[in-house]
């Protein structure tokens, strides 16, 4: 083989070698592997405290007298909750699905501790949690969206109307290589 042809056949597996390994970094994303996130979102804004008008020693105010009692604000209302079991990744915390004081529903991840990755998103499933992840893509699943952060409390609202009969566990799925990095089943 002749030193000009070497110096082709290297260029060329040079370059094809670069090339797989811009797409492999681009698929696989392995720095994810070293990257986390935080985020500690509350489950509901509580409205501030009025305090009650002051008035001249002895005299009640006008409003007062008029004013009709305030009750305490509707508190969430925990439906279901368990805890996060590992299953591709290292995953601890749980999973709550919430009622709303106004009738909406969210699933609530608290002191969640995950990998990062591509990809990975919430989901409401049918399939028990644990065990083999692969049964999740077969199963009736409502996506919630990304996962906002690997660690923290975060909130993922539910859309109104779902019907969350049977979606009795949270998985957090890995799109794009089809795999459940841990799941929590809700009772």
């Amino acid at each position: 083989m002749g030193k000009p042809r070497r110096r082709t056949l290297l260029a060329f597996a040079s370059a094809a070698f670069l090339v797989s390994l811009v797409a492999g970094m681009g698929l696989f994303q392995p720095w994810r592997l070293f990257t986390s996130s935080s985020i500690d979102e509350p489950l509901t804004q509580r409205p501030a405290a009025t305090s009650p008008a002051t008035s001249p020693a002895g005299s009640t105010p006008a409003a007062a007298i008029t004013a009709p009692v305030a009750t305490a604000p509707a508190l969430p209302n925990v439906l279901a909750t368990g805890p996060f079991q590992s299953q591709e990744h290292p995953t601890s915390g749980s999973a709550s699905l919430v009622q709303l004081p106004d009738g909406s529903h969210v699933v609530r991840l608290e002191n969640l501790a995950s990998s990062d990755g591509p990809d990975v998103k919430v989901w409401l499933s049918d399939r028990e949690a644990g065990g083999d992840w692969f049964k999740y893509r077969s199963g009736r699943f409502l996506d919630l969206g990304p996962v906002k952060a690997t660690h923290g409390n975060q909130n993922y609202a539910v859309p109104p109307g779902t019907d969350l009969s049977g979606l009795d566990t949270v998985v957090l799925w890995c799109d794009r290589f089809s795999v459940a990095f841990g799941s929590a089943a809700l009772f």
